[in-house]
């Protein structure tokens, strides 16, 4: 069970990092903007900051609550669909700044760690454990 802890954990960790990232573009939405990758005129307008706030702040919400509540299906559905953002993040920062891969960063880093999370709440869930469990309580060897 402590392989699923840590990556619980790691998702709790992430979603709570969605949340940070949800108020700073709400509260500090040009330090937030420069963060993200990309620099836009925006002439005072922060609308499509706040709407990159309220959209990260539920989604890390969501991801934290489903990890925290143990609803392991649920997390799965919102990792495996919800990976797109960062994935079209990534690509929205690479063509502002002419494939800058070290700008986009942070976004690959949030794809690699989703894949992670999501395959390893898979398979070391509680249910692989049981599954694993019973093999081993009927002399098959439990493969890991």
């Amino acid at each position: 069970m402590k392989h699923y802890n840590f990556f619980k954990y790691l998702t709790i960790v992430s979603g709570l990092t969605l949340v940070y990232i949800g108020c700073k573009f709400l509260l500090q939405p040009e330090i937030a903007e420069h963060g993200f990758g990309i620099d836009v005129n925006t002439g005072g307008d922060y609308s499509f900051h706040y709407i990159k706030g309220i959209r990260d702040l539920f989604s890390g919400a969501i991801i934290t609550l489903l990890a925290a509540l143990n609803m392991r299906k649920a997390l799965l559905v919102v990792l495996l669909s919800g990976i797109f953002v960062p994935i079209v993040d990534m690509t929205l920062v690479l063509q502002a700044t002419h494939g800058n891969v070290m700008t986009a960063m942070p976004h690959i880093i949030a794809i690699v760690l989703t894949a992670i999370a999501a395959v390893g709440i898979q398979f070391y869930g509680p249910r692989a454990e049981k599954a694993s469990a019973s093999l081993a309580a009927v002399g098959t060897p439990a493969i890991r």
